[in-house]
């Protein structure tokens, strides 16, 4: 069934939260497990083990919402004042900021003459949106949402690194560094796949790179983690 260009549906509208629950489950999933594989290679006792990788969940967590926030906001901030300098000179210059749109419309393929019909009827719609979009490329889809931002990263952290911390109080001890690992990938492997599909892109190639980064991760940390605990 077809849709009409009213109704359809497109997935860049999922862009702004998609990007952060992706980046936050990710982040939570490998940095915990990291961790976790880590201080278990270095010798530490379960019970070490369960309350760093709970430290790091939170500070984790909070560390995530805070990144996203600030950085979300400094784009935010930049929007802004593009906004407002595009509103004044419509204040006070329009004839001007119709020539932009018009010569805008022009490189991307249309006549003069056309373009300028279009350039004025957008106009006299909306100048401000018409500017924003086609000028400054700042669209509803693409407009920073820094506590959207925060909120999925810090939400997909805490859910991503629970998974490892799972396999602490579920498995022995002697086998956590193997079960820690195996399970992170697995979880990284959804993570990427179902990421993948929500995006529209190849389900296996999102599995396999995060996978990768992930495994490079668990087996530097644990190399590390071996390496410590042979010394002290």
């Amino acid at each position: 069934m077809s849709h009409s260009p009213l109704t359809e549906l497109h997935r860049t509208d999922r862009i702004g939260w998609l990007r952060a629950a992706v980046l936050g489950a990710n982040d939570g999933i490998v940095s915990t497990a990291s961790l976790i594989v880590g201080v278990a290679a270095a010798g530490a006792a379960s019970n070490d083990i369960l309350i760093t990788g709970v430290a790091g969940l939170v500070a984790g967590a909070m560390s995530m919402a805070a990144g996203e926030y600030v950085s979300v906001s400094s784009q935010s901030d930049t929007e802004q004042a593009d906004l407002a300098r595009e509103r004044h000179e419509l204040a006070t210059d329009i004839e001007s900021e119709r020539d932009e749109l018009t010569q805008i419309y022009v490189t991307r393929g249309l006549d003069e003459p056309l373009a300028r019909q279009v350039a004025l009827q957008l106009m006299a719609h909306d100048a401000l949106g018409a500017h924003a979009r086609d000028e400054l490329g700042i669209s509803h889809t693409m407009t920073a949402r820094p506590v959207q931002a925060a909120l999925a990263s810090a939400g997909t952290f805490a859910v991503g690194a629970a998974m490892p911390l799972l396999m602490v109080v579920a498995v022995p001890s002697g086998a956590l560094i193997p079960a820690v690992s195996a399970a992170s990938l697995l979880f990284l492997g959804l993570l990427g796949g179902l990421a993948a599909r929500a995006g529209g892109a190849g389900l296996w190639k999102g599995a396999g790179r995060v996978m990768f980064w992930g495994a490079l991760a668990l087996g530097i940390t644990a190399g590390i983690g071996r390496l410590f605990g042979a010394v002290v």
